[in-house]
């Protein structure tokens, strides 16, 4: 799957096709994404400068918000940062694909970066390439959260809902040529702290 393709359906779904919780009630969606802020506020340090890439309607980015952080919310999908304007003003909402992230952010870097349900739709160029993005939109010592699984057995995603999952060898490399440093938590995603390559 191309990044393009991914951008596309997700651009033409449904709400109701954006996440399993929505089939039980938008309240349960919208408190899984409190649920979510909250976990990420044990690793990003408070009052950060934060980039939700990927946000979709804001499910995260408006609770992070919430909880004090100044987000930059950043999807390639017009119809979900409408979505995300219409319940908030409180996030900076940003059109753009990982190419156009560098173009907005100029010489500014994030305090933390997190990116959750996106990667695992890519391909490993697309994956590789969007993780470069991300590491060099944040500042060195800077957070990054990434979902972005591991397998015993990896394999790419062959439709836009499906999974790509890395070998652990194949992410130590990604991580040591771009300079992410794994860092011990108990966040289901990956947490890593930007340094020097």
């Amino acid at each position: 799957m191309t990044a393009e393709s991914v951008i596309a359906a997700w651009d033409q779904a449904s709400p109701e096709a954006i996440h399993p919780l929505r089939g039980v009630s938008e309240r349960a969606y919208w408190g899984s994404g409190e649920e979510q802020a909250a976990m990420l506020a044990t690793v990003i340090p408070a009052g950060a400068k934060v980039l939700d890439f990927g946000c979709g309607d804001g499910r995260v980015a408006i609770p992070m918000a919430g909880l004090g952080y100044e987000v930059t919310a950043v999807d390639s999908s017009q119809r979900m940062l409408d979505r995300l304007i219409e319940r908030t003003t409180g996030v900076t909402a940003v059109h753009a694909a990982a190419d156009g992230i560098a173009a907005h952010l100029g010489r500014r870097r994030m305090d933390a970066v997190y990116c959750l349900a996106v990667l695992i739709h890519h391909s490993y160029a697309d994956c590789l390439d969007t993780v470069g993005k991300l590491r060099a939109a944040t500042k060195l010592g800077g957070v990054l959260v990434l979902d972005w699984p591991v397998s015993d057995q990896p394999a790419e995603a062959d439709s836009w809902i499906g999974v790509t999952t890395w070998s652990r060898e194949q992410q130590a490399d990604v991580c040591r040529d771009l300079g992410l440093e794994p860092v011990d938590s108990e966040l289901p995603w990956g947490v890593y702290r930007a340094v020097r390559t």
